[in-house]
């Protein structure tokens, strides 16, 4: 495994010192969730390259692979070591989202492991081609983030440059999904797991701004293609790469392509992804397909409808936002549970009445309420089961039973979660 960066075991003893004096139920959570990730999730390959795998399951996804190392950013300016396992982590980024941004986890070589799926296109390198708008959205904040933190000029090769535009051409095309030759077919699976309508998806509007994603952050297929989400993610990502390509490539045409995106984007969702909620009032729906037909939920991953002041796409005070929070953490979303041992947000992706930590710490990032920050936090205290570690869902009755022992982007979001409460 990785030699792990001085700066991190060094942040790592900070963070459980606060901690204790302030959630002290948390201390003996924080310091190896904080360090997971670098323990036990990022490998340094024969070529000397990095390579960043989920936890459980032994291949890299884009956005979990961003999520995970999000936390560790802030500190590259201070340690060399760091900031070379972030660049490598950002050249894999590029390699694989320019060889295929419909892909969203990839092998670290060329292999057999993978899923053996229906799509118009194929490689050993890929591990599975679900199309998913957050994906290619996570590159472009882990890429904007770094850069912003550390001023490190020497993420700016030809493939990040070649990154950039692959994104843009890739949001501008399924903005008019039935011009594209994606499909997507899983045979012998759940529902869930694989596109409807001989792989295309459910029929969307072509004409609303926004861009079509197959799938979810929970990898499961979006019930109607303009995921709302995902879709706020990609208006904040373009913006992030407007900059990118301004600052680091001097490419004004590829910054005001972004630009403009950007603008095409978020008009589509102010246009058609806003209801009038009989109780709620104007709320964002999840999904919509722009012909009027809306799917009012929300699911426990991120880019979520809770997540969207974490996303930053609109601060946490923003009336619609506030509207949209008061439905989906009540029983009107239909993956909001409550039981004995817990209440919070779920997903289809995990049985019903299974909550996730991923969710209950963005509830606690996004939430302006002391009581309702304690209360999350209590709740996560309460039901690792004697891990000292994160899981995916857990059942609301019995924490006991819960989903994926080693999950890395659920152990770094909490450690995430508090080293912003500690140091508020």
């Amino acid at each position: 495994m990785t030699q792990i960066p001085e700066i991190l075991l060094k942040k790592a003893e900070e963070l459980e010192q606060k901690t204790a004096e302030q959630f002290p139920a948390l201390k003996p959570l924080v310091k190896q969730c904080f360090l997971n990730t670098i323990e036990t999730t990022v490998q340094q390959l024969d070529d000397g390259s990095y390579f960043v795998i989920t936890g459980d399951i032994p291949a890299m996804w884009l956005r979990d692979s961003a999520a995970q190392v999000k936390p560790y950013i802030k500190y590259a300016k201070e340690d060399e070591s760091l900031r070379a396992i972030l660049r490598s982590i950002i050249e894999k980024h590029a390699f694989y989202v320019n060889m295929d941004p419909y892909s969203n986890a990839f092998n670290a070589a060329e292999s057999k492991d993978g899923h053996a799926d229906h799509t118009d296109w194929q490689s050993g390198w890929i591990w599975e081609r679900k199309y998913e708008v957050d994906s290619l959205c996570a590159s472009l904040y882990l890429s904007y983030e770094y850069f912003k933190e550390t001023g490190d000029r020497a993420i700016f090769t030809p493939a990040l440059h070649q990154m950039i535009e692959t994104i843009v051409n890739t949001f501008t095309a399924e903005q008019h999904h039935d011009q594209t030759s994606y499909f997507f077919i899983r045979e012998n699976c759940p529902e869930s797991d694989t596109l409807p309508c001989d792989g295309r998806g459910t029929p969307v509007n072509p004409n609303t701004g926004m861009t079509w994603s197959g799938f979810r952050p929970s990898d499961d297929a979006c019930k109607y293609g303009y995921l709302i989400p995902s879709n706020m993610m990609a208006v904040v990502a373009l913006r992030y790469a407007a900059v990118l390509s301004h600052e680091g490539f001097s490419d004004e045409v590829l910054a005001d392509r972004c630009t403009q995106l950007s603008k095409e984007i978020d008009k589509g969702i102010q246009t058609y992804g806003i209801v009038e909620h009989p109780v709620y009032g104007k709320m964002y729906a999840y999904e919509t397909d722009g012909f009027g037909n809306y799917n009012l939920m929300d699911d426990a991953n991120s880019p979520s409808l809770l997540a969207i002041p974490y996303l930053g796409y609109c601060d946490a005070s923003d009336p619609i936002y506030q509207n949209t929070r008061l439905f989906i953490l009540s029983k009107e979303n239909p993956y909001y549970y409550e039981g004995t041992a817990a209440k919070g947000i779920g997903s289809p992706h995990t049985p019903n009445n299974y909550i996730w930590h991923i969710s209950l710490s963005m509830q606690a990032l996004t939430s302006t309420d002391e009581e309702e920050i304690r209360t999350c936090m209590d709740t996560i205290a309460r039901t690792h089961a004697g891990t000292n570690f994160m899981h995916e869902g857990f059942d609301v009755n019995d924490p006991a039973n819960f989903t994926r022992e080693w999950f890395a982007w659920a152990n770094t979001l909490f450690a995430q979660t508090v080293e912003t409460l500690v140091n508020r």
